[in-house]
């Protein structure tokens, strides 16, 4: 392919195995995922060497930048070459181990499944840092 030209959004997502298929890339680019210099990108703007995307998938952001174009979908090792990824190091969760009934207890209360609801929902606040620090208290 020629170097100076482009190739449309979706078609590259889907070319080096960003996305499982082209209608998933383009989903996501509808959906607004895909971004280049902060702005939402749809499915068909072209796509130029040396542009940067922010790919926002199940809660985290892939940074990555265009090395090459790519038309068709190619193996594993020739797609990792298409891109540098330039994502951050994902945050481990230092979370504590999800609540446990002990065994022969029977099923939870209705109340009993409220608050392990309401404890599960304070973990992933706590783990994706919705929940700023010192906010660790119910506030019902």
């Amino acid at each position: 392919m020629n170097e100076t030209a482009a190739v449309r959004t979706d078609v590259w997502l889907w070319s080096v195995r960003l996305y499982p298929t082209r209608s998933a890339a383009t989903a996501a680019c509808r959906a607004g995922h895909v971004r280049r210099d902060g702005e939402a990108m749809k499915a068909a703007q072209r796509l130029r060497l040396g542009d940067e995307l922010r790919i926002r998938r199940s809660g985290s952001e892939r940074v990555v930048v265009v090395t090459r174009l790519l038309e068709k979908r190619v193996g594993a090792p020739l797609a990792r070459e298409a891109y540098e990824d330039h994502s951050p190091e994902p945050v481990a969760q230092l979370l504590a181990p999800p609540p446990r009934r002990a065994p022969g207890s029977g099923r939870p209360t209705k109340r009993e499944r409220r608050e392990l609801d309401r404890m599960r929902e304070l973990d992933h606040l706590r783990g994706s840092g919705l929940l700023p620090e010192g906010e660790d208290q119910d506030p019902r």
